[in-house]
């Protein structure tokens, strides 16, 4: 990083982290925060859940969409969730009817949740375009969300947008052979973008084969703010301003602990 404390750096919203619950999530955040970075911590486990909750910043609670995590078939997060996932679709390490049915079943009960509480949902679709398509269009849900991490193309991306869905973009998009999603980059629209680390995976290069980080997300945002032809002063603004409304955050996502910026 050139700089070291948040008074000349633009704001920006990491959209995905997950915590590790280990005790080294403080420090991992106040290093963000130094940064000019506020966080949107994101569950999928229990493990991940509890971390979040824990947290004192606002964070979201979800149920891991494999066979892997254990589940009761109930979905009770705690109330001060700001968002509901992540959730969603994953076909590439299992697909077929059954996994299809699985994961169809935990995205019913836990986007019944963020219709009932009227919140945004977070979602995770790999290799599973018409099923994710097809999912959210039946869900009927008061508010929409983001699809996070997107890796899919321009015409993919189009059809999300229609839903009224926001796509986060994350270090992939700084990888060599990332070349359609940096066209993807380039198209969306400035009011339907948004960033995100989504650590501990996917560190963009330069810190590539790292943990990641939620202060790496400005790698990113510079990046992407070069493929798009504008001061990275200027995306920071446009996707600060996306992620309060997608979230519904107009404390610009202050934790609990009070973040001075």
């Amino acid at each position: 990083m050139c700089a070291t404390s948040a008074s000349n750096l633009p704001l920006l919203i990491d959209t995905h982290c997950h915590p590790a619950g280990d005790g080294t999530d403080e420090a991992m955040l106040a290093e963000a925060e130094a940064l000019g970075v506020r966080v949107l911590l994101v569950g999928g486990n229990a493990a991940m859940n509890r971390a979040a909750a824990a947290s004192g910043r606002c964070f979201a609670q979800g149920i891991d969409w494999s066979a892997e995590e254990p589940w009761d078939g109930t979905f009770e997060p705690d109330s001060g969730i700001c968002a509901v996932g992540e959730l969603g679709f994953d076909f590439h390490y299992a697909s077929g009817p059954e996994t299809e049915t699985l994961q169809r079943t935990r995205f019913a009960v836990q986007t019944a949740v963020a219709r009932a509480r009227g919140l945004p949902i977070i979602v995770h679709t790999r290799e599973a375009d018409d099923v994710t398509l097809d999912a959210l269009r039946g869900a009927d849900l008061p508010a929409t969300g983001v699809i996070h991490s997107f890796t899919g193309d321009i015409s993919f991306a189009r059809k999300l947008l229609d839903l009224g869905y926001w796509i986060s973009l994350s270090g992939i998009v700084t990888f060599r052979n990332a070349d359609r999603l940096r066209e993807v980059a380039k198209f969306l629209p400035d009011d339907r973008i948004l960033v995100e680390t989504d650590t501990p995976y996917l560190a963009p290069v330069p810190m590539r084969g790292r943990p990641n980080r939620p202060a790496y997300v400005r790698h990113t945002a510079e990046a992407i703010a070069k493929l798009r032809g504008v001061p990275l002063e200027a995306f920071a603004a446009l996707t600060t301003a996306n992620a309060t409304r997608c979230f519904r955050r107009p404390d610009g996502f202050k934790s609990g602990m009070e973040v001075r910026l």
